[in-house]
């Protein structure tokens, strides 16, 4: 096979990564970049076929949570996402028994859980959201 094949597969790889995003085809792009050198070098083609396996399987699997965490770092929480951690004060009673419950939080009503499954939660009290579950925000009295 000749070592262009390589480089080409390269190059398509790269714009399908650019059109998508995805960082998925940027791993084997590599892969198929050290089967081009290995190419250029004279290996077999089972060799160089084994060498973009290995090589982009060893990326994906071991580059790619760490650019991905590098990548969305900073990311701004927006929506949902960005209701962990806030607080807001019960206006019905949270009771996860008879499921019952919801707070105000940003002048918005959320039905509301507790964390704790057999602590209700009284009016008036202030809370802080540790994360939406569907429907409901699952919260913490502040004072716990």
């Amino acid at each position: 096979m000749e070592p262009i094949y390589w480089l080409i597969a390269v190059a398509v790889l790269l714009v399908l990564e650019i059109l998508t995003l995805g960082l998925t085809t940027i791993w084997f792009a590599g892969g198929a970049f050290v089967a081009f050198i290995a190419g250029q070098c004279q290996a077999p083609l089972w060799l160089q076929i084994v060498l973009f396996l290995v090589v982009s399987i060893i990326l994906l699997i071991f580059t790619r949570p760490v650019v991905e965490k590098h990548l969305n770092a900073n990311r701004t929480k927006t929506n949902i996402d960005s209701l962990a951690g806030k607080h807001g004060k019960v206006i019905e009673v949270i009771d996860n028994f008879n499921q019952t419950g919801k707070i105000m939080l940003d002048g918005m009503e959320w039905m509301a859980r507790s964390e704790d499954a057999d602590l209700k939660i009284m009016p008036e009290t202030k809370v802080e959201v540790k994360e939406v579950r569907g429907a409901h925000v699952v919260v913490v009295p502040c004072d716990k």
